[in-house]
């Protein structure tokens, strides 16, 4: 009897020892991935709808938003409408994969699978930095694809290989922030139609809102005092002024730091700075979740 209650107690401590947070993390990351090509439908239309946006942006409003362009004392006129427009789709799809975090986590709340995960010696933050790495590997092959398609319409980057990588960065670095506002949405309402409802009212109406398909200076004075308070706008506007390597930003003047740096110092620190806060919001409200409270 002795023995036998040792050897437990012996596997016990193994099982314990082999749990640690970055076996979590893994176990997470792969699990979210798996879910992701057993749905291929959910992979492919997050990537339908930003390509959709790009033709038919660049050939419905291509003339028009050109005008725009070269009224723009900003840009000088100097841009095709396909370079203007690349790094807003960028964004957008980073907003949309980000967008469709929570419902997927609806449907495991739904299905039973995450009531069984928090009952298991899980970190609540590796799951979900699993889950959102799982998710930030899709935006970064799909803004490969995007960009990739942008030149082939016309589109350069003007910063070359570096500058789109960067812009792949910036697009990953921009849906923290919304990857975590959408699963915390999921938590709290616990609802599929409800997640989507939310993630859809915030993320169509702040990308017409923003600097994403024109100059904020060619849009109503309310519009522009928006687009200041958009995070979508920072966003955008980091990724465009590494497209065309030069200063591009229209709702702060900022002359400190020089060149394309006056775009990115401010940009980047606001999607930083709502990183940390929504990041901590959603681990904060994975780790109360119990689950007696997502049945």
């Amino acid at each position: 009897m002795g023995e036998t209650m040792s050897s437990e107690t012996a596997d016990s401590g193994v099982a314990r020892a082999s749990n640690t947070f970055l076996n979590d993390v893994w176990t997470n990351f792969m699990r979210w991935n798996i879910n992701a090509i057993r749905n291929p439908f959910v992979v492919v239309s997050s990537l339908l709808q930003p390509i959709i946006f790009l033709f038919l942006f660049t050939q419905v409003f291509g003339n028009v938003a050109t005008g725009a362009l070269s009224a723009n004392q900003t840009l000088a006129g100097s841009l095709s409408y396909e370079t203007y427009l690349v790094p807003a789709i960028a964004v957008q799809i980073a907003l949309i994969v980000a967008s469709s975090s929570g419902i997927g986590l609806v449907d495991d709340i739904e299905s039973g699978v995450f009531q069984k995960t928090l009952v298991t010696p899980m970190s609540r933050t590796a799951v979900f930095l699993g889950k959102t790495l799982s998710e930030l590997i899709r935006i970064v092959i799909q803004v490969v694809i995007v960009l990739g398609l942008g030149v082939l319409l016309g589109a350069e980057i003007k910063s070359g290989v570096g500058g789109a990588l960067a812009i792949v960065g910036v697009a990953v670095l921009f849906s923290l922030w919304f990857l975590a506002f959408s699963n915390i949405v999921a938590l709290l309402t616990r609802d599929q139609e409800s997640t989507i409802i939310a993630a859809n009212m915030i993320q169509l109406p702040l990308l017409f809102v923003s600097s994403a398909f024109l100059p904020v200076n060619s849009m109503p004075e309310w519009i522009q005092v928006v687009a200041t308070y958009n995070p979508i706008t920072y966003g955008v506007d980091a990724a465009r002024a590494i497209m065309v390597d030069a200063d591009v930003m229209e709702v702060w003047n900022v002359t400190a730091f020089g060149g394309i740096w006056n775009t990115l110092v401010p940009a980047l620190g606001v999607l930083v700075v709502l990183d940390l806060v929504f990041g901590v919001l959603a681990v904060y409200t994975i780790t109360r979740a119990t689950s007696a409270d997502v049945q």
